[in-house]
């Protein structure tokens, strides 16, 4: 058997094996996913391979019908090394999902920091033509990726963080140096809609609604309207969602106000929108559960009430689904100074529904229907 094989029968074989689940609280038997298809949108979550424990399956096959792959589709995965490709843990996962009847979003074909693409990309040569190997390169990657996949993913990060949180201006990488910020993200978008004629393709991000997030929202706007007017096939802005309490810098209360105009001139430039990554950061909230997870919830309603409320908004994926495999376990910049674990998601680690589920819920049944996506 075929490591790629082998792989998928492992997710299969996680898939399937008998699991319980603790009983949802009266009243909240519905699952999310069902609350939001009625008003239009996908609920989702990202899997990563390691999270192939039947009992976290089975809670996201009862709430989802929507995965994202965390890390097993972004360059350093599937090329780790120039031109050998691994797609068996993404396929593992997406044929799991697929039997499961469940949608499958990209993320993400170029990761703009220099720190996220491979070290063997940073150290390329680029020759005596650099801008044209930088376009073979992107092309090679890009063209691969989307023909692998093909249209068995129906929407695609294709650029991911571009735009400097600190300062609002693009990132610099081994590409822009060669080619130009604004024309390498809309040399990408390109190259994705050459392979992808029916896909959403999407530009994410992690700005955010605080005052600190200012430069960074103004950045990201400024972009977008760049790569409009350029004639690049952009159709939504992907809001990553990664709320509540972050480094010192930017870690002002938010303003909402400020976040309306933003996602107003957002789809104003008939842009969709979609929250793609959701998390609340718990890191200064107080150290007693119950208040805790109160603070994390009315945080979670008020934004999502905000975001939710422009219809142009279809989807809607957490980046976990219980607090024990949540990234931010192992973030360790800007850890609780209580050394608590993180409690950023709807589940706790014994799969028991929190007040996050009931504040999604209700932001979901609360929300204007979507047009047709």
């Amino acid at each position: 058997m075929n490591k790629n094989r082998r792989q998928v029968m492992q997710w299969l074989a996680a898939g399937t094996a008998a699991a319980s689940l603790p009983a949802l609280a009266t009243g909240a038997e519905t699952p999310l996913k069902s609350i939001a298809a009625v008003k239009g949108m996908r609920f989702g979550n990202a899997l990563g391979y390691a999270h192939r424990k039947p009992a976290y399956l089975e809670l996201v096959a009862r709430e989802c019908n929507t995965i994202v792959a965390e890390n097993e589709t972004k360059w350093q995965a599937v090329q780790p090394r120039p031109g050998q490709f691994d797609f068996a843990r993404a396929d593992a996962m997406f044929e799991w999902a697929r039997a499961k009847g469940m949608n499958v979003r990209g993320h993400t074909l170029v990761w703009q920091p220099s720190k996220w693409l491979p070290a063997w990309v940073n150290q390329h040569d680029f020759g005596a033509a650099p801008a044209r190997e930088a376009e073979r390169l992107l092309q090679a990657h890009i063209g691969a990726v989307t023909r692998h996949f093909g249209d068995g993913i129906y929407s695609w990060d294709v650029v991911n963080e571009a735009v400097d949180p600190d300062t609002g201006s693009m990132r610099s990488n081994v590409f822009t140096e060669r080619l130009g910020a604004i024309e390498q993200v809309d040399l990408c978008f390109r190259l994705a809609r050459e392979q992808l004629p029916a896909a959403q393709l999407v530009y994410n991000d992690y700005m955010r609604w605080d005052e600190g997030s200012a430069k960074h929202r103004a950045g990201v706007l400024k972009m977008l309207q760049a790569l409009k007017k350029r004639g690049a096939p952009v159709q939504a802005l992907g809001i990553q969602g990664h709320i509540g309490s972050w480094d010192d810098s930017r870690n002002a209360s938010h303003d909402l106000a400020a976040w309306r105009r933003f996602l107003d001139e957002v789809t104003g430039m008939g842009l969709d929108l979609l929250v793609t990554e959701f998390d609340v950061n718990d890191r200064k909230l107080p150290a007693d559960i119950a208040a805790r997870d109160a603070g994390v919830a009315a945080l979670a309603r008020d934004f999502l009430d905000a975001t939710f409320s422009y219809p142009q908004c279809h989807d809607f994926l957490l980046w976990g689904m219980s607090d024990d495999i949540s990234w931010l376990q192992t973030w360790h910049e800007a850890p609780r100074t209580d050394k608590l674990p993180m409690r950023p998601c709807p589940y706790d680690a014994q799969l028991r529904a929190k007040p996050l589920r009931e504040a999604i819920a209700g932001a979901l049944r609360a929300m204007p229907q979507r047009f047709a996506a």
